[in-house]
C-alpha cells in the first residue's frame, strides 16, 4: 500500500474516531432509534445531492445487494453503536468496533476475497492488544448495563465486518458514490419504523441538532463514500486497517469532549496500533511504490 492510502486511511479514522463521543452525548438526547435514524437521512440526502450534482445514476439494477449493504454495513451497525454508547463510555465503545477486524478478515477468507496469512494474523494481535493499552479498560464492573452495552457493540462490529469483502466486491461493479447513497437510504428505510416509533421522546436540543447533522453529512455519508474508494485499491483486510486506529482517536477526542481519562498505555499502545496497522496492510514506508492489488 502506498502512502497516499495509507495517509487516507488515517485520516478515515480521524473523522470515524470522533463519532463515538458525538454519539455518546447525543444518543441519551435523541435516543438510539432517532439519531441512527436521522442521521442516516442526512447521509442519503447529502450523498443523493452529490449523485444529482455529478450526474451519476442510480444502480437500480443492483437493489438487492445494496439493499443487504444497507443493512449490514449501516442500519445494523448505527443502531448497534448508538444503542452501546448510552451504556458505555466513548473509547469503550471505540475498542469493541476494533472486532470488525477479526470478523471481516473470516468472512473474507471464507469468501475468498482475501487470504490469511501469518503476517496479517500477527498484526492483528498486535494492533488488537495495542487498542487495549491505549484504551485502558481495567477493572470493569460487569452489571447487566455494561454487559448488553459491550454486546451490543460486538453485534455492530460483527454485522460491519461481514459487510466488508460484500463491499470490496460490489466496488468492482459500482462506482461507490453509487453504491453509498443507495445503501444509505436502504439503511433509512429498514430503520424508519424504529425512527418513528419512538420520535415523541427525542429531546433535539441545539447541541443534539448538531451533531446528528455532522454524523449525517461527514462521518457517515462523505466518510463512507471515501472508505468505498479506498477500497478499490487494496484488499477487505487492509480496508479494514482504520478500526486500529480509531481507538486512539475516539479516546483523543473522548478526552478533549467528554474529559475521559487518558490510558498510561497510550504512547506504547499507539506504537503497537500503528505497527500492527502496517502489518495488516503491508504498508511499507520504504516501498512507498508498492500498492496491495485489489
Amino acid at each position: 500500500m502506498n502512502l497516499k492510502y495509507f495517509a487516507q486511511l488515517i485520516a478515515l479514522s480521524a473523522l470515524w474516531g470522533a463519532s463515538f463521543p458525538m454519539v455518546r452525548i447525543a444518543s441519551p438526547l435523541l435516543g438510539p432509534g432517532v439519531l441512527a435514524t436521522t442521521r442516516m437521512a442526512i447521509a442519503s440526502l447529502t450523498l443523493g445531492l452529490i449523485m444529482v450534482w455529478i450526474g451519476q445514476r442510480w444502480p437500480r439494477e443492483h437493489w438487492r445487494e445494496l439493499a443487504l449493504l444497507g443493512l449490514l454495513s449501516i442500519a445494523a451497525p448505527f443502531l448497534c453503536f448508538t444503542w452501546a454508547a448510552l451504556h458505555l463510555p466513548a473509547g469503550y465503545v471505540a475498542l469493541f468496533n476494533t472486532t470488525a477486524v477479526v470478523f471481516g478478515t473470516a468472512t473474507s477468507a471464507w469468501l475468498k476475497e482475501d487470504t490469511l496469512t501469518s503476517r496479517k494474523l500477527l498484526g492483528g494481535l498486535i494492533g488488537l492488544t495495542g487498542v487495549g493499552l491505549v484504551v485502558g479498560l481495567g477493572p470493569v464492573e460487569p452489571t447487566r448495563e455494561v454487559l448488553q452495552g459491550a454486546a451490543a457493540a460486538i453485534l455492530g462490529a460483527f454485522f460491519f465486518g461481514c459487510a466488508t469483502p460484500l463491499m470490496k466486491r460490489a466496488t468492482r461493479r459500482i462506482e461507490p458514490l453509487a453504491i453509498a447513497a443507495p445503501a444509505h437510504a436502504i439503511g433509512l428505510l429498514i430503520l424508519l419504523p424504529v425512527g418513528v416509533w419512538t420520535w415523541p421522546q427525542a429531546h433535539f436540543t441545539p447541541l443534539a441538532t448538531l451533531i446528528v447533522f455532522i454524523l449525517g453529512v461527514v462521518t457517515s455519508g462523505l466518510a463512507f463514500w471515501m472508505h468505498l474508494r479506498i477500497m478499490r485499491h487494496m484488499t477487505p483486510v487492509a480496508a479494514m486497517s482504520p478500526m486500529f486506529f480509531i481507538p486512539i482517536f475516539g479516546v483523543t477526542w473522548g478526552h478533549l469532549i467528554l474529559d475521559e481519562a487518558l490510558s498510561p498505555g497510550i504512547y506504547l499502545g499507539g506504537a503497537l496500533v500503528l505497527l500492527g496497522a502496517a502489518l495488516v496492510t503491508g504498508f511499507n514506508p520504504f516501498r512507498a511504490s508498492a500498492v496491495i492489488p485489489p
